[in-house]
């Protein structure tokens, strides 16, 4: 496994690879990850996983610090994984080439999650744009459930290279509880009442399958779903999985919810 910290040692490493498979992480790697990893070993030559905490895509200076970090841990996993390449560049030696036209989200993709946490989609797109440019994947491997970032990384970046987007889907615990980084933040109450909210939510999801009023169906569940489980929903909608666009008719759709422990469920 070689580790590479700066651009001409990526340069160097991969310039002659042609089936090269790219999976992006902020560290802090759980099983959520090592599904990406392996399904990139399964289809591709070589695997290069990044390890990098952008903080373009943070909203907030203490939210950067406190997100968990633990690099000798995830080298070690990437090891015994016998992982290819590891890319974890400092922020001024991936930064250090200045854009020359701002990355700018239209205003139909500032809904959901984009509506709360200005500039981090932005952010998610200008170090997508960066890390694939320079390493040049055929693969990037990323998973579902942030599916948002998933929609908006394939529309806005991928068309510019040969690269394409390989969807995984999302690997949950024993109590179907989405797996994140930021789960190691929760507390042991909070962590139950998350399992709690995601068994709920497979119920819910069932439910809208004879529901003809999608609309006002969800806004009773969310009222619902935050006296239920005393949190605050920032929204709960259902939404085309093509375009993101609301839908009134049961086509392909995704539920999407994010609450105020931190996670963000998503129910394909």
């Amino acid at each position: 496994m070689k580790i590479l910290r700066t651009k001409n040692d990526l340069k160097e490493a991969t310039n002659k690879i042609k089936n090269l498979g790219f999976v992006p992480t902020m560290g802090s790697l759980h099983n959520g990850h090592i599904s990406l990893i392996k399904k990139s070993k399964l289809i591709c030559n070589s695997t290069l996983v990044s390890i990098y905490v952008n903080p373009k895509q943070f909203n907030s200076k203490k939210d950067f610090s406190k997100y968990p970090k633990n690099i000798t841990r995830d080298l070690n996993i990437l090891k015994k994984l016998r992982i290819d390449f590891v890319f974890t560049p400092s922020t001024k030696e991936i930064y250090k080439e200045k854009r020359i036209k701002k990355i700018v989200l239209p205003n139909k993709y500032k809904i959901l999650c984009a509506k709360s946490r200005k500039g981090h989609f932005e952010g998610v797109l200008d170090i997508m744009d960066r890390f694939i440019k320079l390493i040049n994947p055929k693969y990037t491997f990323m998973g579902e459930k942030d599916f948002q970032q998933l929609f908006l990384v394939n529309k806005f970046i991928v068309k510019k290279y040969k690269n394409k987007i390989f969807p995984c889907k999302t690997v949950r615990d024993k109590n179907f509880l989405a797996l994140s980084s930021r789960n190691s933040l929760l507390s042991r109450n909070q962590l139950t009442k998350a399992g709690q909210m995601a068994k709920y939510l497979f119920n819910f999801k069932s439910s809208l399958k004879i529901n003809n009023q999608i609309y006002n169906y969800l806004l009773i569940k969310k009222k619902e779903l935050e006296k239920k489980f005393n949190v605050k929903i920032d929204y709960l909608e259902v939404r085309n999985e093509k375009n993101l666009t609301t839908v009134n008719k049961k086509k392909k759709k995704k539920i999407l919810i994010k609450l105020d422990l931190l996670i963000i469920f998503n129910y394909p």
